[in-house]
């Protein structure tokens, strides 16, 4: 594993210097669709367990400790195994009545698309103030997300023209990478770009994308706290946890 450039000592501050990539996680870093996923998936488990009569409801911390940063399918397996469920794994062609993996996963999407319509996405604007100073520094970016809905959300976000480098759940579906906490999509974004690992920085504001950061050995993970905790972040292995992005542009 490269060996990771050192961390900076002040929280609100990054020596840019030491970096020639940014790889940008999409929901919840760039973008506050991360909220929609939520209700997007309280809105599948809900009824989802109702209609299995199953007491242990779904809240909250579901969303961080089963799903937060992972692709589809595995946040659905966790999920379903917290509660002792198991399904078949079914077909992507799944309709979104038919409860398997796929089918509930297609069901999750068709919640979340409407979420996306009604409500429209407008990004972040200190994740906006940092892109902007990143161009200016000629810093490559990426997004790497593990959602399928990413040229969506970026083109809604007026966003996509920022970034030549997209690398999502489709894409990885694509090429067989390995999905957050494991670093290949991060890796993958990297190679795209022509910057070594240990000279990129890696944006995340989710358990299993700091984890996938840290096990790349990249030479910056960035926590974006938007819920997790910065502890929880912290000890997931970010090496400096921003409540805002815009906090990073000092330097």
């Amino acid at each position: 594993m490269p060996r990771r450039c050192s961390a900076p000592s002040n929280l609100h501050g990054v020596n840019w210097h030491e970096y020639d990539a940014a790889l940008f996680d999409l929901d919840g870093v760039l973008t506050p669709t991360a909220g929609a996923h939520m209700r997007a998936w309280q809105q599948l488990f809900v009824d989802f367990l109702a209609k299995r009569g199953i007491d242990q409801p779904y809240v909250e911390s579901d969303y961080f400790n089963y799903i937060d940063g992972k692709p589809r399918y595995d946040g659905i397996r966790a999920f379903l195994a917290s509660r002792g469920v198991q399904l078949a794994e079914g077909d992507p062609s799944d309709g979104t009545n038919v409860e398997t993996v796929c089918g509930l996963a297609n069901r999750k999407n068709e919640f979340f698309i409407a979420l996306l319509r009604e409500e429209g996405v407008r990004p972040y604007a200190g994740s906006v103030q940092l892109l902007d100073h990143l161009a200016e520094r000629g810093t490559k970016v990426a997004v790497v997300t593990s959602s399928r809905n990413a040229t969506a959300v970026l083109e809604a976000a007026d966003l996509r023209p920022r970034f030549g480098v997209v690398v999502d759940g489709n894409v990885a579906a694509e090429k067989g990478l390995r999905g957050k906490p494991s670093p290949d999509t991060f890796i993958a974004a990297a190679d795209q770009l022509g910057v070594p690992v240990a000279r990129t920085a890696v944006f995340e504001d989710a358990v299993s994308g700091v984890q996938a950061g840290q096990a790349g050995g990249f030479g910056l993970v960035v926590g974006v706290d938007r819920g997790v905790g910065a502890q929880r972040l912290t000890e997931s292995g970010a090496d400096l946890v921003v409540a805002d992005l815009a906090e990073l542009t000092s330097s």
